[in-house]
């Protein structure tokens, strides 16, 4: 039980309501008991009873607790500078070894652990500064907190953690609507453990609900205050969010796109993995750079995209795609961005066998938002390409966690095939390529690892099926243009793939 919960489901007189506040506003006062009952107007023992009834604990405990939350919340948003001793001793605890002993024991970790972690953590945001998109590219949401019936610093924690992972994650806020794009509406509902959180996202200008999410039994003071929670409720909301700003800027009028707009409008075609979608971005991309050179996130969509084409078989002239995609690769590089921007980069730099490069672009993007399903995914793949299965696997599970509705969670599940394949754990990767095609069945490109999986897993008729959708898609496909295409997967992994499209019946 937190301070200040309650277990009676009476109201709270007002005299402990009085000493509640007066214990939070001096919370490093040494408060007697005959002080606060003065405060609250009533006698030490009646205060003491109603605490009992009301509360379940004495004054003392429920003061001790407050200064333990209080102690909390200030070492998680420490600042540079700041010092354990400091801060215990504002939250009421001047023995400093005992506040750490008993710290640890309610929170799991000492202050010290807290405080680096804090620090650690204000250090990323701080290097993340020179990563983000400008304001003027931001999608606004106006998020005033979380409403709830009383006075709840849980509500105020989870609030401030929500703001904070909003801002990683490549969005702006205000707590006015009037200045938005988007309203974030959230509200606490129900008692004790029944309590939900509600989170509501609209459209500000048309009032459409675009995205809902109801999260149970999860106000405690250790979830509010641990920032992975906020990550997730954001990681599941940018989906909708980035398919809002696209419709937005589909709907604005030819005479008024800008790069971003131009950039916003063909992402769905680079994330779409298919020839026409391809062929379709890349004019919206080249129309972005005439107008901003410097755009990262058309650079960076643009350099994916000219590797796409040789990977999955759309190039008439792969070296020419290559050479522009490096060129454009090394560009974004040197530009930078938000997170979003770092993951589409990540994806390039794979595609060119860059791996190291990859690997530093995409632990980049997941310091700045550790919430970013498609830095995620593509830190699985670039476990695949080293032929580090399990770790691939645990990343690909990630994702798909954070963002299961993505329109990239399809290449999560292709990458969990691959992961399964190198294993040689055929029918599951047989299991998780199916399922990407399902998803996504214009990926026609999947079959190169579905057949080879089906084969080696002992199923033949699945693996002669999914060899004809590849040929009928791709008519004069061959091995060696398939060793050519792939990407860079370790060469075990190659030889049993193409032994297996061989066996299959693709020619040579």
């Amino acid at each position: 039980m937190t301070a200040g919960e309650i277990m009676s489901s009476s109201p709270l007189p007002r005299s402990v309501r009085r000493a509640l506040e007066a214990m939070r506003a001096n919370v490093g006062r040494h408060w007697r008991l005959a002080e606060l009952a003065r405060t609250a107007g009533v006698s030490g023992r009646t205060l003491q009873r109603q605490f009992l009834r009301f509360l379940g604990k004495s004054p003392v405990s429920v003061l001790r607790d407050i200064g333990f939350e209080r102690a909390r919340r200030a070492l998680l948003r420490a600042g540079a500078g700041t010092r354990i001793t400091d801060v215990a001793l504002a939250c009421g605890f001047p023995h400093c070894g005992r506040f750490s002993v008993e710290y640890r024991t309610r929170y799991g970790e000492t202050p010290s652990q807290t405080l680096k972690r804090q620090m650690r953590f204000s250090a990323a945001s701080a290097a993340a500064s020179r990563f983000c998109t400008s304001p003027r590219d931001q999608p606004t949401i106006a998020f005033a907190g979380i409403l709830t019936r009383a006075d709840d610093e849980t509500a105020d924690d989870l609030a401030h953690e929500l703001e904070m992972a909003l801002t990683r994650s490549g969005a702006s806020f205000t707590a006015q609507p009037a200045n938005a794009r988007y309203h974030l509406v959230g509200a606490i509902r129900g008692e004790g453990d029944e309590q939900r959180l509600l989170l509501r996202l609209f459209d500000r200008d048309t009032g459409r609900q675009l995205w809902a999410q109801r999260c149970d039994g999860i106000l405690s003071d250790e979830i509010a205050a641990d920032g992975h929670f906020a990550t997730r409720i954001v990681a599941a909301l940018q989906p909708q969010l980035r398919r809002a700003e696209i419709d937005r800027a589909l709907q604005t009028p030819g005479t008024d796109l800008g790069a971003h707009e131009l950039a916003l409008r063909a992402m769905p075609g680079v994330i779409a993995l298919d020839a026409e979608g391809n062929d379709r971005a890349l004019e919206l991309l080249s129309r972005a750079m005439d107008l901003d050179p410097g755009h990262a996130l058309a650079t960076a969509l643009a350099a994916w995209a000219h590797l796409q084409r040789i990977v999955y078989h759309f190039s008439s002239d792969p070296r020419a795609d290559r050479v522009r995609g490096l060129e454009l690769a090394r560009k974004a590089a040197s530009l930078g961005g938000d997170a979003n921007v770092l993951a589409v980069l990540g994806n390039a730099l794979t595609l060119l066998d860059a791996l190291d490069d990859a690997d530093a672009v995409i632990r980049k993007a997941l310091a700045v938002d550790g919430g970013s399903a498609w830095a995620w995914s593509r830190s699985g793949w670039i476990d695949v390409y080293r032929g580090d299965s399990q770790s691939a696997i645990e990343r690909f599970a990630i994702a798909l966690d954070l963002a299961p509705h993505d329109p990239l969670a399809f290449n999560s599940m292709v990458g969990m095939g691959c992961a399964y394949f190198d294993a040689g754990q055929y029918a599951q990767a047989a299991h998780w390529q199916a399922r990407a095609l399902a998803e996504h069945p214009s990926a026609i490109w999947a079959h190169r690892t579905l057949c080879p999986a089906y084969l080696l897993g002992g199923a033949r008729p699945e693996a002669h099926r999914s060899l004809h959708a590849l040929r009928e898609r791709y008519p004069d496909l061959t091995l060696s243009e398939v060793q050519v295409s792939l990407p860079p997967l370790p060469l075990p992994y190659r030889e049993r793939l193409v032994e297996g499209l061989h066996d299959a019946g693709l020619p040579d």
